[in-house]
């Protein structure tokens, strides 16, 4: 698994043949454009502003970036859910580190 910082899998995400996972980008995915940001603020934070891997090893997880930065298709169910489904990744991850 090649794990974000926010927790996806980069390998599942429908972009990944065109990408090579966000550390390897440094947290600027093309669709950024669209959001007028240069740097993923989940990959931003925990990489560049605090030193950490993945959003896994910091305390406040999930924190408001997560609440707030969210995929515009999705309903409010499923960005909930991803939430969930990525911090259970991500602090399965510290276990087995």
């Amino acid at each position: 698994m090649l794990l974000a910082p926010c927790g996806i899998d980069c390998e599942t995400c429908d972009y990944f043949k065109d990408c090579s996972g966000c550390h390897a980008i440094e947290g600027k995915p093309f669709y950024l454009q669209d959001f007028e940001v240069e740097v993923c603020p989940l990959y931003d934070c925990p990489v560049n502003q605090k030193g950490l891997k993945t959003c896994g090893e910091c305390a406040e997880l999930p924190c408001k970036i997560f609440f707030d930065w969210r995929d515009p298709s999705m309903s409010d169910e499923d960005h909930l859910k991803s939430i969930d489904d990525r911090v259970k990744v991500l602090k399965e991850s510290q276990g087995a580190e």
